[in-house]
């Protein structure tokens, strides 16, 4: 008799109110195997591994480890049963050594004494086994993110105390902030996984990995499993229609000769409230008609460039120039100016989620002419506003309630095509592109349709004589979208170069701060 999968999910149901999340899912995966799971945002992707892990009840259906049932509702259940999961936000204590954080809540708290030497040589075992290399007396403070995530996958792995090491492990977006060389590090790390007999259930958007690092795919779609196949036989267009149930155009670039310039940094440097110096000696000129692109890890200065290029954040010293003229830091001068933001982060900034879909349309104007009268809002002509924004950008999700619909119902996808249409359609009085446009993380967290629908949004205004600084950690965007990339690290801008003298090698130590020429140089792309 065959032995049974190493994991088995049989007929997986789960309802929030009238939100059938997985319907009737049944999966299973084999010893020494990759299984990707693919799907849009709501496809059912975080309910079912949630269930998997034991944070949900599932309210019809089983779960099978090694072919022995798994209780519902218990993380301690699937631990014990050697299920891991590395989160793509890492949940590391900071000021802890890396061999601190592998042996939290692995042993009894009534033990009078701690095992340190045999916690310490299970984890440099494990680390030597699957080429995690680690300094398990390093704190996790002074690490890179690459490096966090080892010790976020060695937790998992580590067999010591009462604790199992993982047999089945969950990677969700592993690679989403990582450098190439990182990413090129962990697929080494996950063929020895495999090699040694794990098995892995990898999430990820980025298909070109997808079909690197696994053997079998498995599509979600509102819910249901749309399809299973070998990755041998796939391709991208293949996976992006089984996601989405329809072809997913990539976005057409059009070619143009770049204009005047429409932003000006010389020698910038901004500090934060308390006197900590957040960007320094920044030199940047971009032109009408091009997209600027800047990568970096998550962390090293690209938020307050974008807080200091949309007036929210003021110049320690240098210049700033906008259209040739200095603007004050207030947001509603540079609104004025023509400038148009996309925030990294919709929710808490992009928009006032009790509000409805109608207000936030008009949130960053209310006050002009457009939508004002004697200092009230004219209700008629911001709601006309909103439902061509609606129409003109696709924002779904309005059928029940309209432009009353509270724009925190809607999913990330709509929101952020909201945000788009609102940034990008303006004042209604003064027809045209925005002059600059500050795009940060444009497409964080979307599904492949939206992203192709905001990328060609996004390229059809840099056509109409925007310009487009792209703030983006993901490097395939970087290089379907920019004309120029430049790199940041820590604090610093390196000289934007045309996206061909660029390569994934050269950006990733760039990002590791390898190579970053650091000089004052002006950026021209004349």
């Amino acid at each position: 008799m065959p032995a049974p999968p190493l994991l088995r999910l049989n007929s997986i149901r789960k309802r929030f109110g009238s939100l059938l999340a997985n319907d009737d899912i049944s999966l299973d995966l084999q010893r020494g195997e990759v299984l990707a799971l693919l799907g849009e945002n709501g496809a059912g992707k975080s309910t079912l591994v949630s269930i998997l892990f034991g944070h949900y009840v599932a309210d019809a259906g089983t779960i099978e480890v090694d072919g022995q049932p798994l209780p519902p509702g218990q993380p301690s259940a699937a631990l014990a049963a050697g299920i891991g999961m590395v989160h793509q936000h890492f949940t590391l204590a900071d000021n802890l050594s890396v061999l601190d954080n592998v042996m939290l809540g692995t042993e009894p708290l009534w033990r009078p004494w701690s095992q340190r030497r045999a916690a310490r040589a299970a984890l440099l075992q494990t680390a030597q086994r699957f080429g995690l290399a680690v300094n398990p007396d390093a704190p996790v403070g002074s690490l890179s993110v690459g490096e966090r995530q080892r010790v976020e996958i060695l937790k998992a792995l580590v067999t010591f105390g009462r604790k199992q090491g993982a047999r089945i492990l969950i990677l969700d977006e592993p690679t989403a902030v990582l450098t190439p060389q990182e990413s090129e590090s962990l697929f080494a790390s996950l063929a020895q996984m495999v090699q040694a007999g794990l098995g892995v259930i990898f999430i990820s958007h980025k298909l070109d990995e997808v079909l690197r690092v696994s053997q079998r795919i498995a599509v979600l779609r509102s819910g249901r499993l749309m399809a299973v196949l070998p990755a041998a036989g796939a391709d991208k267009p293949m996976l992006a229609e089984a996601m989405v149930g329809r072809p997913v155009a990539a976005a057409i670039k059009h070619t143009r000769e770049p204009g005047a310039v429409a932003v000006e940094l010389g020698a910038a440097s901004v500090r934060d409230d308390a006197g900590r110096t957040l960007l320094t000696g920044l030199n940047l000129r971009l032109r009408a008609g091009e997209v600027l692109a800047v990568a970096g890890v998550a962390g090293n200065g690209q938020q307050a460039l974008a807080e200091l290029l949309c007036g929210e954040r003021a110049l320690h010293q240098g210049t700033l120039m906008v259209d040739g003229r200095a603007l004050p830091a207030r947001p509603r001068e540079w609104v004025r100016a023509g400038v148009a933001r996309i925030p990294e982060d919709r929710h808490a900034v992009g928009v006032v989620a009790d509000l409805p879909l109608w207000e936030n349309a008009v949130l960053e104007r209310y006050a002009a002419p457009a939508f004002a009268r004697h200092g009230l809002i004219d209700r008629r002509r911001a709601m006309a506003h909103a439902a061509d924004l609606v129409q003109r950008f696709d924002v779904r999700g309005t059928e029940s309630a309209g432009l009353q619909t509270p724009t925190r119902s809607l999913s990330g996808g709509n929101m952020q095509k909201l945000i788009l249409g609102r940034a990008l359609a303006g004042d209604p009085d003064h027809p045209g592109p925005p002059r600059l446009i500050v795009a940060n993380q444009p497409t964080w967290g979307l599904d492949i349709g939206a992203v192709a629908y905001v990328h060609q949004q996004l390229l059809d205004a840099c056509a109409a004589g925007a310009a487009v600084l792209l703030i983006s950690e993901d490097l395939d965007e970087i290089f379907a979208l920019a004309d120029r990339i430049a790199v940041m690290h820590q604090g610093r801008l390196g000289p934007a170069r045309a996206r061909a003298d660029w390569t994934l090698a050269a950006i990733g130590l760039a990002m590791s701060g390898s190579g970053v020429d650091h000089a004052a140089e002006v950026v021209d792309a004349a």
